[in-house]
């Protein structure tokens, strides 16, 4: 491995949060970061360490097989309330969204305590504001909330057909998409 890359895996190492190929560069001068996280990558595949990237940002993680060997107390998984959940997956899938179109796409009002839970977890953040009356406050994921939930971006979150297969949809809400798809296209 040549010094550029060492160089590299040292930044990496001593990271404290994921790094995008410019902070990296910060760090070890202009050359080719690409091409040295690509050499990493590959030295550390199948190894007990990986080198990932999620939403352009690189760390190092433990390989997901050898999570479970290096937990010395039982982790308390934090469970979302159903709204948390249903306002998490709308700005995902939605992003940038304002509180108003969360809101017309669940059917009621959200509390603001259910964003700020969101807020707290890293995974939602504000946006800016719309260009219209009001100026609304737009929200939208985060990186941690791509490195906590495994994808490399937005692109790899589940369609219809992988909720569906995975019996994530309710057959009710699954017909009342349908219809709802139906109608929207109806519109046009």
């Amino acid at each position: 491995m040549d010094d550029f890359a060492r160089a590299v895996e040292a930044t990496l190492f001593a990271s404290v949060a994921p790094l995008s190929v410019g902070e990296i560069q910060e760090h070890v001068g202009e050359g080719r970061v690409e091409a040295a996280l690509g050499k990493l990558s590959a030295h550390y595949a199948g190894r007990g360490l990986q080198l990932v990237e999620r939403g352009g940002r690189w760390h190092f993680q433990t390989a997901p097989d050898l999570a479970p060997l290096l937990r010395r107390t039982r982790e308390e998984p934090r469970r979302l309330s159903r709204a948390a959940t249903e306002t998490l997956a709308i700005i995902a899938y939605h992003e940038p969204v304002s509180r108003a179109e969360i809101e017309a796409v669940r059917g009621v009002q959200i509390s603001k305590g259910t964003l700020d839970v969101l807020m707290d977890a890293g995974w939602v953040r504000p946006a800016g504001r719309r260009e219209a009356p009001g100026r609304p406050l737009l929200y939208a994921t985060t990186a941690e909330f791509l490195t906590h939930f495994g994808l490399g971006s937005r692109r790899d979150l589940p369609g219809i057909d992988d909720l569906k297969a995975a019996g994530l949809l309710d057959p009710l809400d699954h017909v009342m998409l349908e219809l709802q798809l139906e109608s929207e296209g109806q519109d046009d």
